[in-house]
């Protein structure tokens, strides 16, 4: 029997979100450069784009909403849109150290709460930390989805 089956919550809340974390950034293995960041759809939706935004939806869930700190401070923008934007220096590589960064970051935020404790510094008011684990399950899981679903059109398209 798995022990994570059996552990407390916390400890189960925490595996579900870091193995959605682990099945995006795996979304990416064996593209290129190039297949990263194919647009496949009219939005800015692209596989190195997905794993751009969450990095910054982590940021503003743990660094911001959680530890009190600015957008300001993290370099990070306001909105959501400039978040799917893939620039020149970007590399798989880059985006995916980028975010086990933050991630890292993320957990050492979160170690020093409790399930029950409040986010206070998020434009929804008050939330609980299980509230935001779970919305961040929710959020990665989704766009691990998105990352599957065009990871498998990319791999399948002729080579142009």
């Amino acid at each position: 029997m798995e022990p994570i089956l059996i552990a407390d919550e916390r400890t189960q809340v925490e595996a579900f979100l870091d193995a959605n974390r682990d099945d995006l950034v795996e979304t990416l293995d064996g593209l290129t450069e190039d297949q990263a960041r194919r647009r496949l759809v009219p939005s800015l939706t692209t596989p190195l784009g997905l794993l751009k935004h969450v990095t910054w939806a982590e940021q503003v869930w743990f660094h911001v909403g959680l530890a009190g700190r600015t957008r300001e401070e993290l370099g990070i923008p306001h909105e959501n849109d400039p978040s799917w934007e893939v620039t020149d220096d970007d590399t798989i590589s880059s985006v995916v150290a980028e975010y086990r960064r933050v991630c890292a970051e993320a957990r050492e935020i979160a170690s020093a709460y409790s399930l029950d404790d409040l986010v206070l510094h998020n434009r929804r008011g008050p939330l609980t930390l299980r509230w935001l684990y779970l919305h961040m399950i929710e959020e990665i899981a989704r766009h691990a989805g998105h990352a599957d679903i065009l990871r498998e059109q990319i791999l399948a398209a002729p080579m142009v």
